[in-house]
């Protein structure tokens, strides 16, 4: 079974670097430990405005037609649509600074907040609640927004209309569910959805806690799931009869394409090491047999890791040549430089701590990132403002 090339440096090799002045590559610790260590940081984005500030526990961020954001709150159960126009803030560097002000009734130093309406069905808890976010691909035709969401028994996915010209508070239609029966737990709940390049709805969950469920294909439970657009199995799936895309994962939130339409996906480890994985149809990616890079038949290893304590990866993007993680415990914005099915050089780190944990991390049309942070989430420490959707710049492709 074909492998994405790991990258990573053993003792060994850098010591035998050192005499020969030749760098070598295997498979040891990860990358984050080399990251910014040793070789030149290339030039970083720049926070240029803050987009949205007083918000509660965001989770997903998806970009209407014109421009404005729909952004989910996971504990309240909300959607809010927050105008295009921002106020500039920043001191240019590529660390940024917040727009001073505190946050209004309307959105503060960032543009104005419109409570859409609640997601009904909604148990918040842990890390459940209202997650992802997705547009259907014919939004401007059909106005179908789709949730990824917890209940008190479950994880679902589901459905509704989304009418602008409604009053505010009751823009959404009525739900319908088209996914259920995704374990849920009061941890690894997943929640990323997202539409593929070939039109297909794609989400990552989790083992919901429960390890062995990751390698149960009957069990939607850490997993990559593609489904059509109604909620069935998508056609050409690797298990006939099954929205199960891959498996063996402990607990996927970020889901981005390339430029050649390749999957890539982020997940928090246990322990040791959390990975970015390349997705293949029918993988198999370890866990719990195998955390990170393990070299055993039979599984895929990924193509990056880290030490939780420098990732703990939730959003995942993809933008001038380099996939964007979002760090929550590890408070920072990586830029992974990716060519073809590999690295294309080490990571590197931004951002470090100057916004606290980030949760969800966009591309949008016009080139810039949209990343969101994750303060409010009970494990972080707020600060005045948060939690916040920034919108960041970036200096184009750059060597790795």
């Amino acid at each position: 079974m074909h492998r994405p090339r790991p990258v990573a440096l053993s003792l060994a090799v850098r010591l035998l670097a050192a005499l020969v002045g030749v760098a070598g590559c295997s498979s040891a610790p990860g990358p984050a430990r080399e990251a910014g260590h040793g070789s030149a940081q290339a030039a970083g984005p720049v926070v240029r405005a803050t987009v949205a500030d007083g918000l509660a526990v965001p989770w997903g961020v998806a970009v209407l037609p014109g421009g404005d954001l729909l952004v989910s709150e996971r504990d309240t159960a909300r959607i809010v649509r927050v105008a295009a126009a921002v106020a500039t803030g920043g001191s240019g560097g590529s660390g940024g600074s917040v727009a001073a002000g505190a946050a209004g009734a309307t959105g503060g130093a960032g543009g104005t907040k419109t409570e859409v309406g609640l997601v009904p069905g909604v148990t918040a808890g842990g890390e459940g609640g209202l997650l992802g976010l997705a547009l259907s691909p014919s939004f401007e035709d059909d106005h179908l927004v789709y949730a990824y969401l917890s209940t008190a028994e479950d994880n679902r996915i589901a459905r509704f209309t989304y009418d602008s010209a409604r009053p505010s508070g009751s823009r959404l239609g009525i739900p319908s569910v088209l996914l259920s029966g995704i374990p849920r737990g009061p941890r690894h709940n997943g929640g990323r959805i997202a539409f593929g390049p070939d039109g297909l709805l794609y989400a990552a969950t989790g083992d919901g806690g429960t390890a062995d469920i990751a390698q149960d294909k009957g069990s939607l439970g850490g997993k990559v799931l593609r489904l059509t657009a109604d909620g069935a199995p998508a056609p050409g799936n690797p298990f006939p009869g099954s929205p199960v895309y891959s498996y063996g994962h402990r607990n996927v939130q970020g889901l981005a394409w390339d430029a050649e339409s390749r999957l890539w996906a982020c997940e928090f480890g246990a322990d040791t090491w959390d990975e970015l994985n390349l997705i293949r149809p029918g993988g198999n990616y370890g866990w719990p047999v195998v955390e990170g890079i393990g070299h055993r038949p039979g599984y895929l290893d990924p193509v990056a890791q880290w030490k939780p304590a420098e990732a703990s990866p939730s959003g995942l993007a993809y933008a001038d040549g380099a996939l964007w993680m979002a760090a929550l415990r590890g408070t920072r914005l990586w830029r992974v430089p990716v060519e073809g099915d590999h690295l294309a050089g080490s990571p590197q780190p931004y951002l470090e701590g100057a916004y606290g944990r980030l949760r969800t991390v966009v591309a949008d049309r016009d080139g810039t990132l949209l990343l969101a942070t994750g303060n409010t989430d009970g494990r972080g420490d707020p600060r005045p403002g948060d939690d916040r959707v920034l919108r960041l710049t970036l200096p184009g492709p750059t060597a790795g």
